[in-house]
C-alpha cells in the first residue's frame, strides 16, 4: 500500500493562503474571485468589499456594486443559513444544494415556537405568494404575515419564509456604506435572475469547488463550511477522483488531483481580513490559520468573527475602524519590521475604507 503523503501545518497554511488569493493580490476580476471562493460571507454589507480588496489588485467599491446591480452576483441566505454573496450562476445550484441546512434551521425552536400549530410549507407558500412579482422590505413582509396569521410574530414568520423560499436581496442592501446591518428587502430569486434554480442537489460539484478554494481538507471541514452533514459517504464515493493526504496528527485530507500545494517556507505578506472572512470559517480545524487560544479572542461567544490581520500567515490580532481611525490590536508584541509592514498595509486599508476622510489615523492598542 502506498504511503499517504503528510502535510505539515505550515504547508497547509501556505496552501490555504494561496488558494484564498492571499499570498499576492491577483489580477482576477471581482466576479472571478467571488466564483473561485464559491461564496463570500456578507452578514454586514461592507465586509465583502474588504474581503475582495485584500485579495484583488486595484479593486474598487464599484467593482462589486456593478455586479450586484447587473445581477451577476446575488446576496442571499446560503451556507450555514447565513447571508452570503455568490455568483448568480453558482447560486442556482448552490442554494438547492444547501437547502437541507436551511430547512433544518427553519425547524429550530426559535422559529417553530412562533409557528406552533401551523404547517411550515403553508407559511412558505404564503410568503412566496406575498413576494411574487415585487420586492418587499422584510418589515412589510412581516406585517403582511402577521395580518394573515394574527397573534404571530411576523418577523419570525418572515425568517421562516426566507429560509424555505429562495430569495435574494436587491443591490442597495449590499451596497458599500455603513458598518452595521441595514434594512433588508427581498425578492424571489428565480424572478430576479430570470431563470429557475436547479431542481436537484449538486453536492459533488460543491465539494470540488470547496476543495479548489479551501483544500486539502477533511470531511468534517467540508461539513463545517457548508453546514451539510453526512458527507462521508459522498466523499468516499469520490475517492477515485481525489488525492488523499494526512496532516501531522494523522487526519485524512482530500484534494483535487493536480491542485497546487505551496511550500511550507514560502514568505507571505501581512493581510487584513474582514469580519467573518472565509479563511476563518472554512474548516472545522482552524489551527492551520489561527490558534485555539486566539480563536477565543476572535470569535467571542461563537456568533461573531472579528476582523483580523495575518502575520506570517497566521492570525496575529484584530482591527476595527471608526470614522477615519483604524485601531490595530495585536495579540502579541510585534517586531519593529513587522510593525512597519502592518502599518503600511493598514494605511492602504484605511485609504480604501475611508477614501474621503481629510485625515486618517492608525492607532496600535
Amino acid at each position: 500500500m502506498t504511503d499517504v503523503p503528510v502535510l505539515s501545518q505550515r504547508a497547509l497554511n501556505r496552501t490555504l493562503l494561496e488558494r484564498q488569493l492571499l499570498t499576492r493580490r491577483t489580477s482576477h476580476s471581482a466576479l472571478q474571485a467571488v466564483e473561485h471562493l464559491v461564496a463570500l460571507q456578507g452578514q454586514e454589507p461592507n465586509w465583502p468589499y474588504v474581503g475582495l480588496w485584500t485579495r484583488l489588485a486595484g479593486f474598487r467599491h464599484d467593482d462589486l456594486e456593478v455586479l450586484l446591480r447587473e445581477r451577476r452576483v446575488v446576496r442571499s441566505t446560503m451556507l450555514r443559513s447565513t447571508q452570503h454573496l455568490a455568483g448568480g450562476d453558482d447560486y442556482r445550484w448552490l442554494r438547492p444544494t444547501v437547502q437541507p441546512v436551511l430547512n433544518r434551521t427553519a425547524r429550530a425552536a426559535y422559529f417553530t415556537r412562533e409557528a406552533a400549530g401551523l404547517d411550515l410549507a403553508e407559511i412558505a407558500g404564503a410568503g412566496r405568494e406575498l413576494v411574487a412579482g415585487q420586492t418587499l422590505p422584510r418589515r412589510q413582509l412581516a406585517k403582511l404575515l402577521t395580518e394573515r396569521y394574527p397573534g404571530r410574530d411576523g418577523r419570525v414568520l418572515a425568517g421562516t419564509v426566507e429560509l424555505q423560499v429562495p430569495m435574494v436581496h436587491p443591490p442597495e442592501t449590499g451596497a458599500w456604506g455603513g458598518w452595521g446591518n441595514r434594512a433588508i428587502s427581498v425578492t424571489l430569486a428565480e424572478e430576479w435572475l430570470g431563470r429557475a434554480l436547479e431542481a436537484s442537489s449538486h453536492v459533488e460539484t460543491m465539494i470540488r469547488r470547496y476543495l479548489a478554494a479551501f483544500g486539502p481538507a477533511g470531511v468534517m471541514d467540508i461539513q463545517a463550511w457548508s453546514g451539510l452533514t453526512r458527507l462521508r459517504e459522498v466523499v468516499d464515493g469520490m475517492r477515485s477522483q481525489l488525492r488523499v493526504f494526512r496532516d501531522e496528527r494523522g487526519k485524512e485530507l482530500f484534494d483535487l488531483p493536480g491542485a497546487p500545494l505551496a511550500e511550507a517556507g514560502m514568505p507571505v505578506p501581512v493581510r487584513f481580513l474582514p469580519a467573518f472572512d472565509n479563511i476563518l470559517l472554512g474548516h472545522a480545524d482552524r489551527t492551520r490559520v489561527i490558534s485555539d487560544e486566539d480563536r477565543k479572542k476572535v470569535m467571542p461567544g461563537g456568533a461573531m468573527v472579528l476582523p483580523t490581520f495575518l502575520v506570517d500567515g497566521f492570525v496575529h490580532g484584530t482591527w476595527s475602524v471608526k470614522n477615519s481611525t483604524l485601531l490595530i490590536s495585536p495579540f502579541r508584541p510585534l517586531t519593529a519590521a513587522t510593525a512597519t509592514a502592518v502599518r503600511e498595509e493598514a494605511e492602504h486599508l484605511l485609504a480604501f475604507v475611508a477614501p474621503d476622510a481629510p485625515e486618517r489615523n492608525i492607532v496600535f492598542a
